[in-house]
């Protein structure tokens, strides 16, 4: 049996499909990679953090983007959509665009089935690679549990993990507090999600 032949594509090619397509597509190393919907539990989260980080950062020079906004991880040859990312100090865009970023400062990913395994290795391992992020922040949909990554001393990434409803999702470098009750506000665990 023959093996089909992946085609490969420029950043600029994927790039113009993207600006046409009726749905998103992440690109890692000329590789195309549809996106899947995701559940009324990841959009309430998303919601969430988006609602929450907002109004907390309107008197920093910080600013909240939620899925639409793609990000260019150039020593990996990667743009991805994460589901939540935080900018500090001004936007440094990929070739003038508009719709894809450098610098991410805080990236947050919500856990799916799926991805969760991407989320937590290679695409962790990728986001590393970021100049500029302090921190990645996944978020499960199905239990109350949050795992912060945050770029200690030394260049080595500390994991804090929260459990409890009544606890305080906080951050290393920000002076931002969210509690998961506001983080999870309307999650259903009992839905049925993928």
């Amino acid at each position: 049996m023959q093996k089909r032949a992946v085609k490969h594509y420029s950043p600029e090619e994927y790039l113009a499909l993207e600006e046409k397509a009726e749905f998103k597509s992440e690109y890692y190393q000329g590789e195309i990679f549809a996106m899947a919907g995701a559940s009324a539990n990841h959009n309430r989260i998303v919601g969430n953090l988006h609602a929450n980080l907002h109004a907390s950062l309107a008197p920093k020079d910080c600013e909240v983007f939620m899925s639409d906004l793609r990000v260019r991880v150039e020593t990996h040859d990667l743009f991805t959509y994460p589901d939540v990312a935080i900018v500090c100090g001004g936007l440094e865009f990929y070739k003038n665009r508009d719709d894809t970023i450098l610098n991410p400062f805080i990236l947050f990913e919500v856990l799916s089935k799926s991805t969760e395994g991407y989320d937590h290795g290679k695409k962790f391992a990728f986001y590393r690679a970021i100049p500029g992020l302090k921190e990645y922040v996944l978020v499960d949909q199905y239990n109350i549990h949050i795992e912060r990554f945050s770029l200690g001393d030394a260049g080595k990434w500390v994991l804090t993990e929260f459990y409890e409803k009544d606890e305080r999702l906080t951050f290393d470098y920000l002076e931002v507090q969210i509690p998961l009750t506001a983080v999870y506000r309307r999650v259903d665990f009992g839905e049925s999600v993928k």
